[in-house]
């Protein structure tokens, strides 16, 4: 069942609680977008500082009103992000779960305090929940402001691909459906109170990503000219604060849940691309005239 409603709406999420028997909750609410955040930083204290905690205190009810086997079983997994971590150096070691919290933007400063506020509902209540910190998602069904898809969109259309700064900013790239089958693993098996890094073990500069994205257009959707897609790439300035680096050891979950990812980069990257190649009337239907503000403010001179 799905049902349509604010993460703020606390009231409401008790209601569906009480209702539905809710033996877990894998909290994936969140305002998403570093960018975003720098120009509206006030939504994503809302939504996910505030509505994590509103969601923690219907759930803690919850969970109390359980009977002691159903308490037992219960769990709360909190979803949240590696930027937590801050920026990695180019010699420094990936990050690891028990790495300081350094968040360098108002989106990673939301989700720590969101995790944060997390880890205190297990200590003081004894809440079962589990965080997870994951690396940077992509694969098919991602809205097209984010690296990969806005590539492929602005690609097809012609338009200029743009890459912030020297586009040398190193993100370790997580297929959607390996991030998913960990959070399936750690909802199964993973130990109330304890951090879990998800990574797809691929770190690659952005500047590389596009230009692996462009060598599959090529083959797979010529231009009309016949020239490549990469002379479409443009460079603008760099976001304010843009951390450097992001790498995640991912050895913990392996370890101690056995899961590892399925994917490569380059069959998770081909997968992707075919995706939206299949799927243009999704991206023209979802990227309206507010995109496309959004696009010039964001990337316009």
């Amino acid at each position: 069942m799905f049902v349509r409603g604010d993460i703020c709406d606390g009231p409401l999420v008790e209601q569906l609680l009480a209702g539905h028997g809710v033996r877990a909750i894998v909290h994936f609410a969140a305002e998403s977008h570093v960018d975003r955040s720098i120009h509206g930083p006030e939504d994503f204290i809302r939504t996910n500082v505030v509505g994590t905690f509103r969601l923690l205190h219907a759930a803690r009810s919850h969970w109390e009103s359980l009977p002691s086997g159903a308490r037992d079983a219960f769990r709360f997994v909190h979803v949240s992000t590696d930027e937590v971590y801050g920026s990695l150096a180019p010699g420094d070691a990936p990050f690891r779960e028990d790495r300081a919290y350094e968040p360098n933007s108002p989106y990673s400063a939301s989700k720590a305090a969101s995790d944060h506020l997390v880890r205190a509902y297990h200590h003081t209540y004894g809440l079962p929940v589990i965080t997870t910190n994951c690396s940077n998602n992509y694969g098919p069904l991602q809205f097209p402001e984010k690296l990969i898809p806005l590539c492929i969109h602005h690609a097809l259309a012609g338009r200029p691909l743009p890459i912030y700064g020297d586009g040398r900013q190193v993100r370790d790239w997580l297929y959607v459906k390996d991030h998913t089958a960990a959070i399936r693993r750690v909802l199964e098996a993973g130990t109330p109170g304890e951090t879990y890094n998800i990574g797809g073990w691929n770190e690659q500069p952005n500047l590389e990503v596009v230009h692996a994205l462009c060598r599959l257009l090529d083959a797979e959707r010529p231009r009309p000219d016949g020239r490549g897609y990469a002379e479409q790439i443009t460079f603008v300035k760099d976001r304010p604060g843009h951390d450097r680096r992001y790498a995640v050891d991912a050895a913990k979950i392996a370890r101690l849940l056995g899961w590892r990812p399925a994917e490569t980069f380059e069959t998770g990257l081909r997968k992707t691309v075919h995706w939206y190649l299949d799927n243009q009337d999704w991206v023209a239907d979802i990227t309206s005239g507010g995109y496309r503000d959004w696009i010039a403010r964001q990337y316009g001179p």
